[in-house]
């Protein structure tokens, strides 16, 4: 079965093609700069180097029916007919309560999905837009929401509930979702698989790190409590998010500077977090040729960063009564080693003992904790769209 992924932003459509279930990934690309000057496709056939296919995009219909048409092309392709197409898998942000799993989309699901926007208006209006392109593009193939939120459903409330007024949470559902949840199941679960132990009797903290992070306490298999909450704002800093943020310091904020909800809002979400600390940029890698070159801010927001993911780690090894398994995904937490390096000094005694050699590994799997040491810490490259497409080829068939 052929299954196309689909995870669209505000400007942009990732999508992957693969062939299920041996999860072959025919195709991958991405169109970007949707209803911007520059717009593009950068796509790439198999294991072919990528192609750069410059041209008008307006909206996200539109891009979709490109990228359909270099998938049929002969020059690019990778299908003899856009029927081959059995299945459309959907990275959708927000869930809310309604989603506990991922679910054939229909006109109720999309309903909720509208619905639960306002919680998420950043992300799920563009997810929906992939949706509504698709219904019109192809109307007979079976659609499949995987919710960022779905994995978290398993929180305990002492967990996921904010100590604001009971009734707040009953009107409104204002509480704790979280969010990267497809990224914390695959890794935690490919964790165990490399380390040939049972995910039901293990305690797991995993660190999705990149321009987004977030970390996920798992005991047995699900997710106990994670960093993020109502909104991607809450937890760890992040690229341009201030993460954890005392709710007064943000009245007093805007109380000096006058500013309006929307102004505080990007405030928050898009000039804040490393951008805001350092001056400089939202990207590590920046940070750290900055920091190399005596920038004191930049070097403040490397250690800045490290401090609140070594915090969370710590706190969350107290929630689960301990910790057998850590593990390293998402862009910093894969590739940069300093950063791990800086996260894991001092928590030798919590039984972490890592292997200097094994830990200057880039983007692929590998155990980089000591052969003797009690908790195994691993370096997991994360695979949403995989998961995305193992679920769909599952609901659909």
């Amino acid at each position: 079965m052929k299954v196309i992924v689909l995870n669209c932003g505000s400007s942009s459509i990732k999508y992957q093609l693969f062939d299920m279930p041996s999860s072959k990934v025919i195709a991958k690309g991405l169109v970007d700069k949707i209803g911007l000057k520059g717009s593009l496709i950068k796509h790439t056939r198999g294991s072919e180097s990528p192609v750069i296919i410059e041209g008008e995009i307006l909206d996200h219909q539109q891009g979709i029916e490109y990228l359909l048409g270099i998938l049929i092309s002969e020059k690019h392709g990778s299908l003899k007919k856009i029927s081959d197409i059995q299945a459309v898998g959907h990275r959708v942000v927000h869930g809310a309560e309604e989603f506990s799993g991922s679910v054939i989309i229909n006109e109720e699901v999309i309903a909720a999905l509208e619905k639960s926007s306002e919680l998420a208006p950043l992300h799920n209006p563009p997810n929906l837009k992939g949706i509504y392109a698709m219904q019109q593009l192809l109307p007979d193939v079976g659609q499949v929401g995987v919710f960022d939120t779905a994995f978290h459903q398993t929180m305990p409330e002492h967990s996921y509930l904010y100590a604001i007024p009971y009734v707040l949470y009953e009107k409104y559902k204002i509480r704790r979702y979280g969010f990267h949840g497809t990224s914390h199941s695959y890794v935690s679960a490919r964790a165990c698989e490399i380390l040939n132990v049972d995910i039901s009797t293990q305690k797991i903290i995993t660190c999705h790190l990149g321009n987004g992070s977030s970390l996920a306490a798992i005991l047995n298999g699900k997710s106990y409590d994670t960093s993020m909450g109502m909104t991607p704002s809450e937890g760890l800093i992040m690229g341009t998010r201030t993460g954890d943020l005392d709710p007064g310091a943000l009245l007093y904020i805007a109380g000096k500077e006058d500013t309006s909800i929307n102004y505080t809002n990007t405030l928050i979400n898009k000039f804040s977090g490393l951008l805001g600390i350092s001056g400089v940029s939202s990207d590590m890698r920046d940070l750290e040729v900055a920091a190399a070159k005596g920038n004191h801010r930049a070097q403040l927001a490397l250690d800045m960063f490290a401090y609140r993911v070594k915090k969370y780690i710590g706190s969350y090894a107290a929630a689960l009564g301990g910790v057998n398994i850590i593990v390293f995904t998402g862009g910093i937490g894969e590739n940069d080693t300093e950063t791990r390096k800086k996260v894991l000094n001092g928590l030798e005694f919590m039984g972490v003992s890592i292997d200097a050699e094994k830990a200057n590994v880039r983007g692929k799997e590998a155990i980089i904790s000591a052969d003797d040491s009690p908790v195994k810490v691993l370096v997991v490259p994360t695979d949403e769209e995989l998961m995305i497409a193992r679920d769909t080829y599952e609901l659909v068939s």
